[in-house]
Order: C-alpha cells, then structure tokens, then sequence
C-alpha cells in the first residue's frame, strides 16, 4: 500500500515538474506575475509596383518597330582613295635597282563606313574619318540601290561631314532630342559593321556629355554600350522610338573590337554643324587666340585664387581678338556673355558658338578683382587635315 502511494506521489511530482519546465520555458512572465510583452511591430518594406508602366512594358518587350523605322534610312558608305608612294622612290636610281616592282601610281584602298539620310534633297550625315581624302564615295541604301556621292563639306573638328546624293524616293531618319537622353536610356545602333550586312545592336546610354578623350577638338559625346565596330563609323543611334539621337563616331579598344565603350556626336551638335555645311561648305567658328588650362588645386596654391573651378588663360596669342581687348597671361575666365565658365571644353563651345565680327563680354578675374572686357571675336583659323 505504501509503495503504491509513494509511486503516485512520485509520478505527481514528476508531472508537475515537466509542467513547470514547460511554463518556465515558454511563458516565464506567469511565473513572475509579469504583463506580457507587446508583440513586435511589423515591418513595412518598399515594394515596386506590381506591373511596370504600359510604354516601358512595350519597350521592353521588343524593338522592332523602333528598328523598322529607323533603318531604310541607314546607308553604307564605301569610299576609294589613291595611297602614293613615298617621293624618295621616284629617284632613278630605285629604278635601276628594283626596276618595275616600284612603276607605277601608287596603291588604290577601299574604305568602309555608314551614314544618315537627314533630309530628303540627299544629305547624308557620315564622319569626317570615313571620307577623308576620298578620291570616289558611293552610298548603298538599304533598298538595294548604290549611287555615287559628292561631298558637300567636312569639319574635321567635329569628325562630321555631308555627302549629297541623286537619287528619288529617299526615306529620310526622324531627328529626336539628344538633350531628352538620360543615363539608363535605351538605344540601338545601326550601321554596317565589317561590312556584313545593316545591323541593330542594342544598349543604353552609358554617360552624356563626354569630353576630355581626345578624340575630337570639340566634345559632346553619348557614350552607350551598344556595340559599335568597325564600318559602324558615321550610322545612326537612335532611341526607343526609331529618332535619330546621334551619330556613331568612336569606341574606346584595345583590340580594335567593341567592348562596350563607344561614342556618339549628340544630334544638338550634328544639326548646327550640317547647316553650315550645307549652306558654305564649311563650318565657322569663333576664335578669341588663347591658350586656355583647367583649375588645379596645384594653379590655386601657386596663383592664389580664390576659386577651384574655372579657366585659367596660360597664354595669349599676339595680336589676336583676346589679346587686342586686353587679356593676360593668368587672367582667370569667369564668364562670357554672362554665362559662367566652368571648363575648359565648355569654355570652347561658348567661343565657338559666337559670330566672328560680334563682341563678346567677357569677365576675368586678375590679382583678386573683377574686371570687364570686350572681346571682338575673330574667326577660328581652319586646322591642317590629318593624314
């Protein structure tokens, strides 16, 4: 009897043990007379919309009709030029020793590249590079038809140029805002790389307003990751709706393929360039005779200014506009006409974009104060071609 009850006993405790660990473990607040705790605030995350905007859903899901639009108006441009031998190999005496291996007038090369139909009289846009020292330009349109085409000017400073050609019922490229362009954008670019034929690649716009490359003495650059090779030179970038953005003028390679850095002459630039060519043949600019430098921390410390950011005049050219009206050597620029100077490749297209004959105000900044000048502008002196 004994033995039974203290077993009971013993399964009472045992039981009412495991109960105590349990409540201990999962509510201790009961054992402390504690409240319970609030429960945990939800978190709220930012969420994207459950479906993205109807056009960039349309965008997304092809191009095409972007492409169709855009590519009759492409063309091919195929050029011949004569290379001539080095002069010293007209001396007799390389005749009598080579005799008929160096007769003759020299080596004829192709050349390949594309352009625009910008208007429907025959202008077409290329680059300067694709028909430079062109002896024969012939077009290829997209339809099948290859006509001869003359050209109508070039502006090597820009690596721009229009060719004009004879033929009828030309399709002609819708011209967009390249100041519309935002990185992020999406682009194509046509042309005829490596001469296999029209082609559409596809990217977005990597960076605007590329400058300092070296690669042209006026820079405005789109850079796009849209593949550009060789023969893509002077075709067209254009945007999700088939406009003409720019014109395909570079890549940056280090085996003369694309990888993913190439650069296009904004249609801002493109317009105001082929206006003058087609109405002089040329391009003019205005022209103030200055050797101009960016602002350094260095030129701060050294010429104690009281800015770090601007132009600095490292030198004048005698008796040209800017030195006439009195600037110096170490003048710092801080604006023409008003509009505040920022740098160097800015600073030029200001310059560039006044009328020869027109006076500029121009302020500087020498040993601490502000002075006025009045620059009557020259006109840009036309650079030796580069071979």
């Amino acid at each position: 009897m004994l033995s039974r009850l203290w077993l009971l006993f013993a399964q009472a405790v045992t039981i009412g043990l495991a109960g105590l660990f349990i409540v201990a473990t999962l509510k201790p607040q009961w054992l402390r007379g504690l409240p319970s705790p609030a429960p945990a605030q939800q978190v709220t995350f930012q969420q994207a919309p459950s479906s993205p905007e109807p056009s960039k859903a349309t965008a997304v899901k092809s191009y095409a009709e972007a492409a169709r639009r855009a590519m009759p108006a492409v063309v091919s441009v195929y050029t011949t030029k004569e290379i001539r031998r080095s002069p010293a190999l007209e001396d007799p005496l390389f005749d009598r020793f080579f005799g008929d291996r160096f007769q003759g007038r020299g080596e004829r090369v192709a050349g390949l590249g594309s352009g625009v139909i910008a208007a429907a009289e025959g202008y077409v846009l290329t680059n300067h590079h694709v028909v430079q020292a062109a002896d024969e330009i012939a077009v290829a349109l997209a339809d099948g038809r290859k006509v001869p085409a003359a050209l109508v000017g070039a502006d090597p400073e820009t690596d721009l140029a229009v060719l004009r050609i004879d033929a009828r019922d030309l399709p002609v490229i819708t011209l967009g805002s390249s100041d519309a362009l935002a990185v992020g954008d999406v682009v194509l670019a046509i042309g005829n790389p490596f001469d296999v034929g029209q082609t559409v690649t596809m990217g977005i716009v990597s960076a605007v307003g590329r400058n300092n490359l070296g690669i042209n003495r006026y820079e405005n650059f789109i850079q796009t990751d849209a593949a550009i090779n060789q023969g893509n030179s002077g075709g067209a970038l254009v945007d999700t709706a088939g406009n003409l953005v720019g014109i395909n003028t570079a890549i940056y390679s280090r085996t003369g393929g694309s990888i993913g850095i190439g650069f296009a002459i904004p249609t801002t630039l493109v317009t105001q360039v082929m206006q003058q060519l087609v109405a002089s043949g040329r391009v003019t600019r205005g022209y103030f005779g200055i050797e101009p430098v960016d602002i350094t921390p260095e030129l701060v410390a050294a010429l104690k200014l009281r800015r770090d950011q601007g132009v600095v005049v490292r030198g004048v050219q005698r008796s040209a506009p800017a030195g006439n009206a009195g600037m110096e050597p170490g003048d710092v620029l801080l604006s023409i006409n008003d509009t505040a100077v920022r740098d160097t490749p800015g600073m030029l297209n200001q310059i560039a974009q006044l009328a020869p004959g027109s006076v500029a105000r121009v302020r500087v900044e020498r040993g601490g104060r502000e002075l006025d000048l009045s620059v009557t502008v020259g006109e840009r002196p036309i650079p030796p071609e580069r071979r």
